[in-house]
């Protein structure tokens, strides 16, 4: 950015030169992969610093010039396959396979070719700027912090959020990589060396501003700055949407009553109803809460009361707390290696215990997205996952030989059960201690980590105890103290929609 005001403050040539060579690159090989053609993406890349001189003066200082850079190609390519050259695309499709940079896996860069670009088109700009930086230019953490004007903890977050978006949009399409993988054969073959005269040609005909550019590039260009400004005016009309959205939210959402279609599966107390119900994600103010807290439903009636039912693939909810569908909405997008996702590992506004829904999922195709989509479109809250340092407790080992921890037998799980259906409290068996923490973790109110060292699976047996004595149980029947602590960890952040 510095060389560009350069050049649109003193007009300084050379500047912009220098800022040509150091992204033709970038901007050459992302058109080389829409188009296929080396002579039709240098003609794109011409097309792309003709419009930067252009609008030099007019980019704000804070712009990400490697993301602008990269999303003006995919427009322009994408304006150039609009035109009378779409045939010419299709013919040099096998082309662009050939002229791919060699990797270690050259299958896996041959299946992510042809959707790398649709799938950063995907992307939010802050997230798009990040991964361009990260893999396609290769920067570390520290300078996409500094170009997203953001801390380092910030940027490696946007990252892992953004590359788990393509992950997830590759994954939908056949391709199974991961998260490794993928940045992997991103950063080796993304980015191809560009013929070596085109930055003088393309620095040329840009500082003219197009004035010498063949008819086909200023047709080009000027298809490619339709297709941006119509882009600037879909997304300022969304945003727009979305304000009116979240102002209606309270007024409107909060308070709607009327039947739907998704009550006949509710009306059931028992919520069985849900192997009947057509594929669906469907969510709504609770139609079934008492209207009147000083006038409770009458006796033996039961859809008043809170409950979730599932038969593994389809789930159904009634009356619930707007924080706990969040919880099952957001709880697949949780970092698997930090366990599964609880209240502990939540940050949210006290408002959503406030608001209580009724919901469906009953779709196979991608139920969590379209459950999180549902909920940021009827309520306006989103959420994502960020590194937070956090009051934690590290579950240790005390001392040995307690008689509620030994362990595990080789018997089956049905016999083990049986053998202990008498001791009350919390009951599992043959899993390791990481497991364990796993299953108390609801119980606890802050983010717990086993620290005690052991391997190896066990069984667990701490007796009746009362709910405020759990600290004191688990010292004296299985040996271990949860201790108090700090540390930074993946937390899910819920805040209003943008």
């Amino acid at each position: 950015m510095e060389l560009l005001q350069e050049y649109a403050r003193q007009g300084r040539e050379e500047a912009f030169a220098a800022l040509v060579q150091r992204h033709v690159a970038l901007v050459y090989s992302a058109a080389l992969r829409r188009v296929g053609n080396a002579g039709q993406a240098e003609e794109i890349a011409q097309a792309v610093f003709i419009i930067l001189a252009r609008k030099a003066a007019g980019l704000h200082d804070d712009t990400v010039l490697e993301g602008w850079l990269y999303e003006t190609t995919r427009l322009t390519a994408l304006s150039f396959l609009r035109g009378e050259r779409r045939r010419r695309f299709r013919e040099q499709e096998a082309y662009m396979q050939g002229t791919l940079q060699e990797s270690n896996d050259p299958q896996i860069w041959n299946q992510l070719t042809p959707l790398l670009d649709d799938a950063m088109a995907r992307l939010g700009k802050r997230d798009r700027d990040a991964v361009v930086l990260r893999y396609f230019k290769e920067k570390n953490l520290r300078e996409v912090a500094a170009a997203l004007q953001t801390t380092e903890a910030a940027a490696q977050s946007r990252v892992h959020r953004a590359v788990e978006k393509l992950r997830k949009f590759f994954s939908k399409r056949g391709v199974l990589l991961s998260a490794a993988a993928l940045t992997a054969a991103i950063s080796g073959n993304s980015v191809q060396a560009a013929p070596a005269v085109l930055a003088k040609s393309v620095t040329a005909a840009a500082l003219a501003k197009g004035a010498a550019a063949s008819s086909s590039t200023l047709t080009l260009i000027k298809g490619a700055l339709k297709l941006m400004a119509w882009t600037k005016a879909k997304t300022a009309i969304v945003a727009g949407a979305c304000v009116l959205l979240a102002a209606g939210t309270t007024t409107t959402v909060v308070t709607r009553t009327k039947s739907s279609a998704l009550d006949r599966y509710l009306q059931d107390p028992g919520l069985n109803d849900i192997t009947n119900a057509p594929a669906m994600v469907a969510i709504q103010s609770t139609h079934f809460a008492p209207a009147n807290p000083k006038k409770p439903l009458p006796t033996g009636t039961l859809l008043g009361r809170s409950e979730v039912t599932t038969n593994g693939t389809r789930e159904i909810g009634r009356n619930i707390s707007l924080r706990e569908a969040v919880l099952k909405a957001y709880g697949g997008s949780f970092p698997a290696s930090n366990g599964p996702l609880s209240f502990a590992r939540m940050i949210y506004p006290p408002e959503l215990n406030q608001i209580h829904v009724d919901y469906l999922v009953t779709t196979p195709d991608h139920p969590e997205e379209r459950f999180q989509a549902e909920i940021k479109r009827r309520f306006a809250w989103a959420a994502h996952v960020e590194m937070r340092d956090a009051d934690v407790l590290f579950l240790k080992l005390n001392h040995t030989n307690a008689p509620g921890l030994t362990v595990a037998d080789d018997s089956s799980e049905e016999d083990w059960q049986a053998r202990h259906s008498e001791a009350d409290g919390i009951r599992r068996h043959n899993i390791t201690m990481a497991r364990f923490a796993e299953a108390i973790q609801a119980s606890l109110p802050k983010p717990i980590f086993d620290a005690t060292g052991l391997t190896g699976n066990y069984d667990f047996v701490t007796g009746m105890f009362d709910p405020d004595q759990l600290n004191q149980a688990f010292l004296d029947r299985l040996g271990l103290e949860f201790l108090p602590g700090r540390a930074e960890i993946p937390m899910l952040v819920v805040e209003k929609a943008r």
